[in-house]
Order: structure tokens, then sequence, then C-alpha cells
């Protein structure tokens, strides 16, 4: 059973998501997403994929295993991680992730003086985190050690950038910067049929090339069919819990309302001096809710 029948594979399932910005022959496409989102702050000119899998400390023997784990040219480490669901704590995650490449910076056997390079956690969130913390007016959140008085930064080797692609809401017409096109890729590639006009770029050219599904071989194929799969059933059952809670919420919003109108008339028909058995019959509630009232 074939489960797509699109052009381009969908870069928010695993698959997509890893062969694009995961494997050394498109390393390229991973660099121009990184430069645009960083945007001048940091220019990645190259990139070394490193183990993806990390096992933590003897006594749990935990493991962190990133989607797509590299350093640029200066010993700088990159996590970037595509997250398709809420998860309680996912802030708690990203630090636990960001331990690994601060800790194996460690020198073996030798003197270290503890200088750190640079660490980055790039977090992709195709869902609302709608975090108190995040300012609301973007959807690209960048995190740092900052002095809670002064709003400094304390130390500088330490970023995570969250960036909440569901919220980007801009037409393809409207894509005005090298970032908004990523953005509008990485949420809408598997629906294109053809590489727009205002994709026609080299870099997006590579892109719509290697993420062309006819080019599979049959294992690719195979892969990337239950890759999407298991997204699929993974967004369903997150919508259908969505529908049932605002469905519940519906029906208690509603009971509460009917509450909340027959308490209002029973205070009227106490006002009146109405017996309680007459009042109960008439609003439906108990005794002891009338008496409290």
């Amino acid at each position: 059973m074939r489960y797509t029948e699109e052009r381009y594979i969908s870069l928010l399932t695993d698959f997509g998501f890893k062969r694009i910005f995961g494997t050394n022959p498109n390393k390229d496409l991973l660099i121009d997403f990184l430069n645009s989102l960083f945007d001048g702050e940091q220019v990645v000119k190259n990139v070394t994929f490193l183990n993806s899998e990390h096992v933590g400390d003897v006594r749990t023997d935990s493991k962190a295993i990133f989607d797509v784990y590299c350093e640029n040219e200066k010993g700088e480490k990159f996590i970037v991680e595509m997250q398709n669901a809420s998860q309680k704590y996912f802030k708690d995650r990203s630090l636990y992730y960001a331990t690994f490449p601060i800790r194996e910076q460690a020198k073996k056997g030798e003197v270290w003086n503890y200088e750190l390079k640079h660490v980055y956690v790039v977090a992709l969130l195709n869902y609302d985190m709608t975090d108190s913390a995040f300012a609301q007016d973007t959807i690209n959140h960048d995190i740092g050690l900052l002095d809670k008085q002064t709003h400094k930064v304390f130390n500088d080797k330490l970023t995570f950038k969250y960036v909440e692609i569901a919220k980007f809401k801009k037409s393809i017409e409207e894509l005005k910067t090298n970032y908004d096109k990523w953005i509008y890729v990485l949420q809408n590639l598997s629906h294109l049929d053809r590489q727009p006009r205002y994709l026609r770029t080299e870099v997006f050219s590579r892109l719509f090339n290697q993420a062309e599904i006819a080019r599979f071989s049959k294992t690719e194929l195979r892969e990337y069919e239950d890759s999407l799969k298991a997204y699929r059933d993974m967004k369903n059952s997150l919508d259908n819990a969505e529908e049932k809670g605002i469905a519940k919420g519906l029906a208690k919003g509603r009971a509460e309302g009917k509450k909340d109108k027959a308490v209002e008339i029973a205070k009227k028909l106490l006002e009146m001096d109405m017996p309680i058995d007459a009042i109960m019959k008439a609003t439906g509630l108990s005794q002891e809710e009338i008496t409290k009232l």
C-alpha cells in the first residue's frame, strides 16, 4: 500500500528532514538554511556531520538521539531538531541535549582549561509553543545565558533557537527573505507539484531535485512511506485529541452556563421566599446547592 501520491517528500517527517538536512551530499542545503536562520549573527562556511546518538552516564544509561548533529569549520556544535508535537518538558530536553556537545569537548588525558566552543540548539517547532517568555511578534526566539538585572550576555557559548514554524502564515507571494523561503518550504514542500518561480534559486533547485520521490530507490521509498505513515498517525492522534478536548470544553461550557442560569433563578426565587422544594423543581439544583446560596 502506498501512503503518498505527492511529488515531493515532506520535510516534517523524520526521513524527509534527515535526508535533506542530515546527509553529506546535501550539506550545502543545511548550511544555507542555518545561515538564513542566523541572519549574519553566525556565518557557516562548512559542516561536518557527527554521530547523532549519544549515551548518558553509566547510572542512567539514558540516550539522546539528535535529528542532525554537526560542527562548523570553527568546531562549533549544532544540534538541529524537528519537533512535531508538544512535549511537557521539551525545554528541559533541549537543555539536556545541549549537555552532550558541551561535555564531549573535555580534553581526555591532558590538562584542560575548560574553554568551550559555542553550542547551538536549533528546535523547529511544528506546533504553537506559546511560552510566556517568548516575544509574541516573532516566531524565531533566541535564548541565551543573560544577567537577569542588566540583560547583558553572561556567557555566549550556549544558544537556543526555537522556531515556531506552525505560526508562519505568509503566502508564497509574500516571501521576501531566504529565511521566509526556508520556513515556507519546511511547511509546504509536500503540497507542491512543481518548483515555484519564487523559489528558483540554485539552492532550492537542489532541494527540489533531492526531494523528488520519483528519484528514490525502492528501499528509500519504503523508508519514506514508513516515516510518512508514522507522521500521519501521530498527527491524526493529536487532531483527534484536540477535537475531543474542544468538544469536551464546549459541553462543559454549556453545562456551566446552564448552572449559572439556574443559580441566578434560584437566588431570585429565594428572595421571593419560595419553598426550597419548589426551587429545586424549578432549577434542577440540589437542596445543598440552594441552601449555600
